[in-house]
């Protein structure tokens, strides 16, 4: 066979073989992409999916975190009408079957409702996440710290608005995590405010979760992906069940609040409108009222002292919701609840 038909049979072979190629290649190109795109979708999804779990739990932890602020704020006032009673017995501390007794210190009280309040002053300027924060390393311990000074030397209690969330923040951040908390400081120095909520009630998995981007290779994108969407998955579930959790704490700790409001009021009118200021001069019904108010501040107290987070000693890990400790507050509630009526 005459050489050019040789070499021209070689090379239709050799195009073939080429044009064969291309089709494989370009069918993987395309096969690949759809991997790629496949696996950003699911990302999108699971942390869309996170964004709004996320969302709707540091609503509910901050109206949780306000709400026991507030209550330990007003203990000033029943600090102020309790100390007008002259010759008021020592009283009796409430103690039934697995209850520990429910007790406190008057100057403590002072104190609790000036942190509190000096908290309060600055959650107008603060970042989402930061009432619910303090609801997650316990309100009363949060309170209690927020007394401390600012870099400045100036008490914490004098400063308010941004000023006092921040120094409050940073006062928070050792002690709140040593206590098994939301470790206050972390968000304001680490995290963006829109993760705030996040890092305070979540851990530092999230920012990992958030951050990944999904690796060009096609193989490697689609198990970031799926690894993404595992995390996501457990972080939600947590999410739900802290969630749950301050939902059933907060309304329990609210049957309480009224009935102490109630009881406040009444003890209120009792020195400051009937101005008796002397326990002699009480009717037996002034004295119950003046004792339940007592052990209803008493069991808020307690109550306001639950930290609803246990963070987590890793540091990459989920924290762990304190569903027992919150039971029992709310089984306790109950008891002297049923007790008192």
């Amino acid at each position: 066979m005459p050489l050019p038909f040789i070499i021209g049979g070689i090379a239709a072979a050799a195009g073939a073989i080429g044009v064969g190629s291309g089709i494989h290649g370009g069918a993987k190109l395309i096969e690949a992409n759809a991997t790629m795109k496949e696996a950003e979708r699911k990302r999108e999804v699971a942390i869309k999916r996170f964004e709004a779990n996320n969302a709707e739990t540091v609503d509910v932890m901050d109206e949780l975190g306000k709400q026991e602020l507030e209550i330990l704020k007003s203990f000033d006032k029943f600090s102020d009408i309790i100390g007008k009673i002259q010759g008021r017995p020592e009283f009796k501390l409430y103690s039934k079957d697995s209850i520990n007794p429910v007790k406190y210190e008057a100057e403590e009280l002072k104190k609790v409702s000036a942190g509190a309040g000096a908290l309060l002053s600055g959650l107008g300027g603060a970042v989402v996440g930061t009432a619910g924060g303090y609801a997650a390393a316990g309100a009363t311990y949060s309170a209690v710290m927020a007394l401390g000074t600012a870099s400045t030397g100036t008490a914490i209690s004098s400063l308010s608005g941004a000023a006092a969330t921040n120094a409050a923040l940073a006062a928070l951040g050792g002690g709140s995590l040593a206590a098994g908390g939301g470790g206050m400081a972390l968000g304001a120095t680490v995290l963006s405010g829109a993760m705030l909520g996040a890092g305070l009630l979540v851990g530092g998995v999230i920012v990992n979760i958030t951050g990944c981007k999904l690796s060009e290779k096609a193989d490697e994108a689609d198990r970031q992906a799926l690894q993404i969407c595992q995390e996501v998955a457990k972080i939600v579930d947590y999410l739900v069940e802290l969630a749950r959790t301050a939902r059933r704490f907060r309304q329990n700790l609210a049957r309480v609040e009224r009935q102490y409001s109630e009881s406040l009021d009444s003890l209120n009118h009792i020195v400051n409108v009937s101005k008796k200021t002397y326990w002699s001069q009480f009717t037996d019904n002034e004295k119950r009222i003046t004792e339940n108010t007592v052990l209803l501040v008493g069991l808020l107290y307690k109550m306001c002292q639950v930290n609803l987070v246990v963070k987590n000693k890793n540091q990459n890990a989920i924290n762990s919701v304190n569903k027992d400790a919150v039971e029992k507050s709310i089984k306790d509630a109950e008891t002297v609840l049923n007790d008192l009526n």
